[in-house]
């Protein structure tokens, strides 16, 4: 009995040995020199030595190493902030049971068609906008590398939900980004590193040369734990700049034309009704046409913008230009008081200045320290020269000398004879005018220091 049991125990032992012989001969004719990479991956992915459902077995945490190159960037969309980003994913990670001879001539199997039987890490996108275009097989490969190393490339076409500032719009710089981790394996299970600890996302060489939004970018671990619990996460974060040249060009170069263009009425005579009402009306509808028409494609706030305010002056300045106008035809049309008659081409500076000069001549020709009695001074302040005087000078004595200065040859002067007369309304009204030609553009020019300088220092 005992020798039977021994015959039929060495029996069962050299069948199984005969038949690891034989897997193992036979493995070594599978991957020989003549096999295909799906035959290999065939074999490699039998059920029978291979679970999809099981992470690889390796000692620890397994470790996938991530890689993002940047491959193309959209026009952006102003209204809702978004952003159109194409990039393609790089996931790299060991798997023993995939390791195969040396004796074939691959130096990786292409497993695109053994996608669907290959453990994939479970990345998902987390603070992000849509995905363009779903995953089809022309959008992924799969490379199985000799010594079990598997690079799984993802193509994608993220729209991304920016964060941007439009309290300061268009000076602002929208910061984009996204984040990825598992979705259902912890922190212990698998890690998430940046391959090569890059700092910054690789981006193709036709991104180089076109790259006019993109200022700035980098690859970091997100800094707080995944709402959901300890998992590895990875982030992205791509800080774009708006064409300010557009925005210039469009909006703010045209409402300084348009509100500059309104000052041109201080400038037409102030009776100038249909020129200057044409004015003020025209520049006010044009800047409300080109405002509404920029505005309508930005998102609606309830809080204060750079662009409420920009609008807001400038409407301000266009409007005050045309209440300028009405009180200047108002106060020119009034009655003039106690009959006082508006004289053209007045100017009560140049009228004056011979007066000046001629009290000037007299003070340069009289030596300095001279205080002889043949000098006195009238009530004005003006000096007298008394040359028929022997014994003394008094103002009467010497008063028809003052007159002849003063009138006899240089004749009497508008202040003088109207000294005390109020001024004509229309003389009010161009003076309006004049003070008007000189604060609106100095305001409106303060304005605009205040505005680029104040906005551009939040971006």
């Amino acid at each position: 009995m005992d020798k039977s049991l021994l015959l039929r125990g060495t029996i069962i032992f050299l069948c199984v040995v005969s038949n690891a012989i034989k897997e193992t001969f036979s493995a070594v004719d599978l991957f020989d020199e003549g096999k295909s990479d799906k035959e290999i991956l065939d074999n490699l992915l039998k059920r029978t030595r291979y679970d999809k459902r099981l992470l690889p077995p390796v000692d620890g945490t397994l470790t996938v190493n991530m890689s993002v190159l940047l491959m193309s960037l959209a026009s952006p969309d102003e209204s809702s902030l978004k952003y159109e980003v194409e990039f393609l994913l790089q996931q790299q990670w060991q798997d023993p049971r995939l390791n195969y001879g040396n004796q074939s001539k691959y130096e990786y199997l292409n497993g695109i068609h053994h996608h669907d039987d290959v453990w994939l890490p479970d990345t998902y996108f987390i603070m992000h906008g849509d995905f363009k275009t779903p995953l089809i097989p022309v959008h992924f490969a799969l490379k199985v590398f000799r010594n079990g190393t598997i690079v799984y490339y993802t193509r994608r076409h993220l729209i991304l939900s920016c964060q941007g500032s439009i309290s300061v719009f268009p000076f602002d710089d929208p910061l984009c980004s996204f984040a990825m981790e598992s979705i259902s394996y912890e922190k212990s299970a698998i890690e998430y590193v940046w391959k090569n600890d890059e700092a910054t996302l690789r981006k193709s060489p036709s991104l180089k040369t076109l790259n006019a939004y993109l200022i700035k970018n980098q690859t970091i671990t997100c800094k707080l734990e995944s709402w959901r619990g300890n998992y590895s996460c990875l982030k992205v974060e791509l800080m774009f700049t708006r064409d300010r040249v557009f925005y210039f060009t469009t909006v703010f170069i045209p409402g300084i034309i348009l509100v500059t263009s309104s000052f041109i009425t201080f400038w037409l005579e102030w009776n100038a009704v249909p020129a200057r009402v044409m004015i003020g009306v025209t520049t006010m509808l044009n800047f409300f046409t080109t405002s509404n028409g920029f505005r309508s494609t930005l998102p609606v706030v309830s809080n204060l913008t750079a662009m409420n305010v920009w609008d807001g002056v400038c409407m301000f300045f266009i409007y005050a230009s045309l209440l300028e106008f009405v009180c200047v035809n108002y106060v020119g049309r009034k009655r003039p008081l106690h009959n006082v008659v508006y004289r053209p081409g007045e100017n009560p500076v140049i009228q004056r200045l011979p007066v000046v000069l001629s009290q000037i001549g007299i003070f340069m020709s009289t030596p300095l320290g001279n205080n002889n009695n043949n000098k006195k001074r009238d009530e004005n302040g003006s000096d007298i020269t008394c040359t028929n005087c022997t014994t003394g000078c008094t103002p009467n004595a010497c008063k028809h000398q003052h007159e002849i200065n003063n009138v006899g040859i240089l004749g009497p002067t508008t202040a003088d004879l109207r000294k005390k007369e109020p001024p004509h309304p229309i003389r009010v009204a161009k003076t309006i005018d004049v003070i008007a030609r000189f604060v609106f553009p100095v305001a409106y020019a303060l304005f605009l220091l205040f505005f680029f300088f104040h906005y551009k220092g939040f971006s």
